[in-house]
């Protein structure tokens, strides 16, 4: 999980971006709840206080021996004579009805018990004080146990989610079915923004499982993995990773450094070569990349490795030129085997947002490719357009990159990666 750690820490703008939108929709929204319960959470306080003090309910009783100036009324007739002995008539009255009023005489000998108990009895109400913030918020529906707001997921609130998608680049249609699934089955209840999370979070990790595959190796020697990608996208970077973890993995590796055109290129492979322990072929500066990888080809089968990776140079995928360079390298490598490359591996900038997936659709048709490679995710907002590749093309996603570390780079888990995009907190204090 250290990496995972690396990645939701890194995964910052990404993370933040989706996690303050998810709080800003819910606490905006919060306020809108109907204004009619707020009269009811005021006395439930109260009449929690007299529910935990059941006792003063014998009052009532207390007021019922009053009930005596009704026996003075039959008597209309000698009405004034009644009148003086109104005072003394409880006197007189216990004492000659004593013995035949025996019911009011407990009950005025019990109503004052219950009046002193009251006192006794209100110290632990402070049981529901405890709960009393949260019993007001979930009575206004505003709020959960925890404190949290919560607000009513009507078409609204899910046309906000939408726009807070594409926003982090899912796109119109991935973001549309994201949010769909979300409310499945959740119209009209009240939410809070942690719930959402999860539920964005489980969304995001089903549409990425089917293509979290690591780079198959096969037992072919040597396995001929061609690496493409765009100018800047972290090609060469990206193999020199690779090249180390393969490395300790016990794999023999051989590197072709096929961008003859940039010298700069040639030294930064091999400075990452001599990092990851592996030999690093080139060529002289302008060379023809095809003949490089053909003879890299050629070596590395001799020597016996496991592994030849093949670096090209960077290409913009509206260059025709380019590419068709490109396409020669991929027919030449054939000439040597016709299963190879075995691995093409696309590096896509995570930067890019949604021109990845006009890279992926260009250079699948000219080097058909068969695994992604996502690095940057460390510098962008638009992690959301990995979530787009998966949907549209289903390619598999090999490996993710957040950092300029050797150890940066890590297979594709799809439930990490949602959580760290959508911010949300997997440990034990969640």
């Amino acid at each position: 999980m250290s990496f995972f750690k690396k990645l939701k820490d890194r995964m910052f703008k990404s993370s933040s971006k989706l996690e303050e939108g998810l709080d800003s929709i819910v606490s905006d929204g919060a306020d809108d709840t109907p204004a009619a319960p707020p009269a009811p959470p005021v006395d439930p306080v109260r009449s929690a206080e007299t529910e935990a003090a059941p006792p003063p309910e014998p009052e009532p009783p207390a007021e019922t021996p009053a009930a005596p100036p009704p026996d003075p009324e039959p008597e209309l007739t000698p009405a004034p004579a009644p009148a003086p002995a109104a005072e003394p008539a409880p006197e007189a009255e216990r004492a000659d009805e004593g013995p035949k009023t025996p019911p009011p005489a407990p009950l005025a000998e019990s109503a004052p018990d219950p009046t002193p108990e009251p006192p006794q009895v209100r110290p632990p109400a402070p049981a529901p004080e405890t709960g009393g913030p949260g019993l007001l918020g979930r009575i206004l529906g505003r709020a959960d146990r925890s404190g949290a707001p919560r607000r009513v997921l009507d078409d609204d609130m899910l046309e906000e989610i939408e726009d807070l998608l594409i926003t982090a680049d899912m796109g119109v249609d991935t973001a549309t079915r994201v949010t769909a699934a979300m409310a499945g089955g959740r119209l009209g209840q009240r939410v809070s923004s942690r719930e959402l999370k999860e539920l964005m979070a489980a969304e995001v990790a089903r549409i990425m499982e089917p293509v979290a595959r690591p780079m198959p190796l096969y037992p072919k020697r040597p396995q001929v993995v061609l690496v493409v990608g765009v100018n800047g996208s972290g090609k060469t970077t990206t193999i020199g990773k690779l090249a180390s973890q393969f490395r300790a993995a016990g794999k023999t590796v051989v590197i072709a450094a096929g961008d003859t055109f940039r010298a700069a290129a040639v030294e930064q492979l091999q400075v990452w070569g001599e990092r990851a322990g592996v030999p690093v072929l080139t060529a002289p500066e302008g060379s023809d990349p095809a003949s490089l990888a053909f003879e890299a080809m050629v070596k590395a089968e001799a020597e016996g490795a496991d592994l030849l990776m093949i670096d090209t140079a960077g290409r913009l995928q509206n260059r025709a030129d380019l590419m068709e360079e490109l396409a020669k390298i991929v027919r030449v490598i054939r000439k040597k085997d016709p299963e190879a490359p075995h691995n093409t591996l696309l590096v896509l900038d995570a930067t890019t947002g949604q021109n990845a997936l006009n890279q992926v659709e260009i250079f699948q048709k000219l080097s058909d490719v068969s695994g992604l490679v996502m690095t940057k995710l460390d510098g962008t907002a638009r992690g959301g357009v990995l979530v787009a590749l998966a949907d549209r093309f289903g390619l598999p996603i090999h490996a993710i990159g957040v950092g300029e570390q050797i150890d940066d780079l890590a297979p594709f888990d799809p439930e990490e990666f949602a959580a760290a995009l959508t911010g949300l907190d997997t440990g034990p204090d969640a």
